[in-house]
C-alpha cells in the first residue's frame, strides 16, 4: 500500500520532468522583436519619399536606420545605393534633356565608392539569404535590384560592356524572384528598364552579345512592365515613373504629353524636388511651346537660388545653363 502511495507521488514528478525536457528539446519561439522585412519595408517608404522629394541626406538615414535594425537584410543597403546613386545623378547627368539613358562622360564622381561599397554589402547580404534559402524570392529581387543600380551607374559613365554585364545579371534575379513569386512587382522595374534598353539599341546590343550573349529585349513588353511598376509597384513605384516618363521622351516614342502628365505627378506627389517642373520645361520646347518653356526654367531657376541642398543646386545650375543657351548675352549665375 505504501508503495503504491509512493508510485502514485512519482507519476507527477515523472511527468513534470519528461514535459521539462521536452520543452528544453524544442525550438525556441520567435522573438517578437525580431527585425520583420515587411515592417522594414513600409519603413523604407519614407525614405523613398524623401529620395524622389530631393532630400537625398534625410532619405540616406532612413535606410541607414533600417541597416542598424536589420542589419543582416540587405534592403537597408539597397536602398542606399539608391539615394547614393541619385547623388551621383545630380552632380554629373544631364538634367535638362529628359531622354532616358542619361551619360555623363565622365570619371568618378565623390559618391562613386561610396556607392560601391553600399552596393556590394547589399549583394553579399542577399546572397547570404539566398544561399540559406531566407525569404528566397525577396533575396533574389534585392540582389537584382542591387545589380540594376551597377547598371545604372556604368551607364551614366558611359560603360556600356560593365552596364551589360551588370543589366544581365539583374534580369536573370529578377526574373526568378518572380518566378517564385509573382506579386514582387518591384521587380518590373528593372526588368522593365532592361526590355527597352536592349530593344530600342541595337547597334550596341549585337556588339555586346558577341561578348556576354545578351539577353533580347522587348520595347513594347518594357513599357508595359514599368507602367505596371509605376501604378502597383511598392518600393519601385515612383522611380517606374521616372524611367517611363523618360522612355515616352525618346524618338522611339515621342508621346510628349504623356511624359509631361508623368513628371506632373511625380511634381505632385513630390513637389519639393525642383528636377521635375526642370524636365516638363524641356518638354515644352519639344512640344514647340518654347514660351512655356523658359517661363518654367526661369522659376526654377528663382526657387532654386542660393539653396544649399545637392539636388537645388545642381538644378539650379542646369536651369542657368538653359538659360544662357537660350540667351548667350545675358549671364545667370
Amino acid at each position: 500500500m505504501q508503495k503504491l502511495r509512493v508510485m502514485k507521488r512519482m507519476v507527477p514528478l515523472a511527468a513534470s520532468i519528461l514535459a521539462a525536457s521536452l520543452a528544453a528539446a524544442r525550438p525556441a519561439p520567435a522573438r517578437s522583436d525580431r527585425p520583420n522585412d515587411e515592417d522594414d519595408r513600409h519603413y523604407a517608404v519614407r525614405g523613398i519619399v524623401l529620395m524622389m522629394d530631393g532630400d537625398l541626406d534625410g532619405a540616406a538615414e532612413v535606410f541607414q536606420q533600417i541597416e542598424q535594425k536589420d542589419p543582416d537584410s540587405p534592403l537597408g543597403y539597397v536602398l542606399e545605393a539608391d539615394a547614393t546613386w541619385w547623388k551621383i545623378y545630380y552632380v554629373s547627368a544631364n538634367l535638362i534633356d529628359p531622354d532616358v539613358f542619361d551619360v555623363a562622360n565622365m570619371e568618378e564622381t565623390p559618391y562613386d565608392s561610396h556607392f560601391q561599397d553600399l552596393d556590394n554589402v547589399a549583394i553579399r547580404k542577399a546572397e547570404a539569404r539566398i544561399h540559406t534559402h531566407q525569404q528566397l524570392a525577396r533575396s533574389l529581387l534585392y540582389e537584382g535590384c542591387a545589380y540594376a543600380l551597377r547598371a545604372r551607374l556604368e551607364g551614366l559613365h558611359d560603360r556600356d560592356l560593365p552596364t551589360a554585364r551588370a543589366g544581365k545579371r539583374m534580369r536573370a534575379h529578377l526574373l526568378r524572384a518572380l518566378e517564385l513569386d509573382p506579386s514582387l512587382t518591384d521587380a518590373y522595374l528593372g526588368v522593365g528598364i532592361y526590355n527597352y534598353f536592349v530593344d530600342t539599341l541595337p547597334g550596341i546590343v549585337k556588339f555586346l552579345s558577341m561578348f556576354i550573349g545578351l539577353p533580347s529585349g522587348s520595347r513594347t513588353e518594357g513599357l508595359q512592365q514599368l507602367q505596371l511598376c509605376a501604378e502597383k509597384g511598392e518600393l519601385g513605384r515612383a522611380e517606374a515613373k521616372f524611367y517611363l516618363a523618360k522612355d515616352y521622351t525618346r524618338a522611339n516614342e515621342k508621346q510628349y504629353e504623356k511624359s509631361i502628365q508623368l513628371f506632373g505627378e511625380l511634381q505632385q506627389e513630390f513637389p519639393h524636388n525642383p528636377l521635375w517642373p526642370m524636365l516638363i520645361g524641356s518638354l515644352h520646347y519639344r512640344l514647340e511651346r518654347p514660351q512655356k518653356g523658359e517661363e518654367i526654367y526661369r522659376e526654377v531657376y528663382q526657387n532654386t537660388a542660393g539653396q544649399d541642398s545637392e539636388v537645388n543646386k545642381a538644378v539650379h545650375k542646369a536651369a542657368s545653363q538653359a538659360l544662357e543657351r537660350l540667351h548667350p548675352d545675358q549671364k545667370f549665375p
